[in-house]
């Protein structure tokens, strides 16, 4: 995989395991603390919380050699897009087991709702021709660098990552609302909705109510063109 220069200067470079601290610095000052779900269940109510359980799902994909991230000419991480390879044949226990064995409750609620999604939508069953597919965990980009392309630089060299490793599916759950808007302008398509309001607790009220406009979680999905440009 090279790396990839844009006109605006940073550059799309593959993330390894030496980038991890780096990487973990970015998401704790900005996806932790922005995206609607942690909000909602006060994941990291105060400046100096951290979670543990959180920043080992954001990192456990980094090993599959597929997550990018955009680094300035003077070296700054400005965006990052973890990604990791699911296939066919891996079972769903493996999320439930992740669950199981989550101490913390508030990231516990997260990792249910995340592991419905992924069984509720049913990509593999929903594209049987598709027996491995490109799964994209986390996008998030420097507050200072909004605006300036970078998720869909990210994001357009994921896709094209995809077509280069012969995956001819790469998929997303969006929990906010803008980044399904934004997903869907770069041509992905919505294979499943589930409406926050309908994903309740054992006493019958919904487990997230997230700020508007953020109102359900989607799964999209891109299906590319091994023998083509997208």
């Amino acid at each position: 995989m090279t790396s990839n220069s844009t006109p605006l200067g940073y550059s799309i470079v593959p993330i390894t395991n030496r980038d991890s601290d780096r990487i973990l610095d970015l998401l704790r000052r900005f996806f932790f603390r922005d995206e609607p779900l942690n909000v909602c269940v006060g994941l990291l109510d105060n400046a100096q919380d951290t979670c543990e359980e959180l920043e080992q799902y954001c990192m456990q994909s980094i090993g599959d050699g597929v997550s990018l991230m955009a680094v300035s000419p003077n070296g700054n991480i400005l965006g990052v897009c973890i990604n990791g390879i699911l296939t066919r044949d891996q079972k769903s226990s493996e999320n439930k087991n992740e669950e199981d064995e989550c101490s913390n409750p508030k990231f516990r609620k997260i990792l249910k709702l995340l592991s419905k999604v992924y069984r509720e939508s049913n990509v593999f069953k929903q594209f049987p021709e598709v027996d491995k597919l490109l799964d994209i965990r986390v996008v998030s980009v420097d507050d200072a660098c909004r605006g300036q392309g970078i998720a869909k630089a990210l994001i357009d060299k994921t896709k094209n990552l995809a077509r280069e490793l012969g995956i001819p599916l790469v998929r997303v759950d969006c929990t906010s609302h803008f980044s399904a808007k934004a997903v869907a302008r770069l041509g992905f398509d919505c294979v499943y909705t589930l409406p926050y309001s309908e994903h309740l607790d054992s006493d019958g009220y919904p487990v997230f109510t997230p700020e508007l406009p953020h109102t359900c979680v989607k799964t999209y999905v891109h299906l590319v063109d091994l023998d083509g440009s997208q």
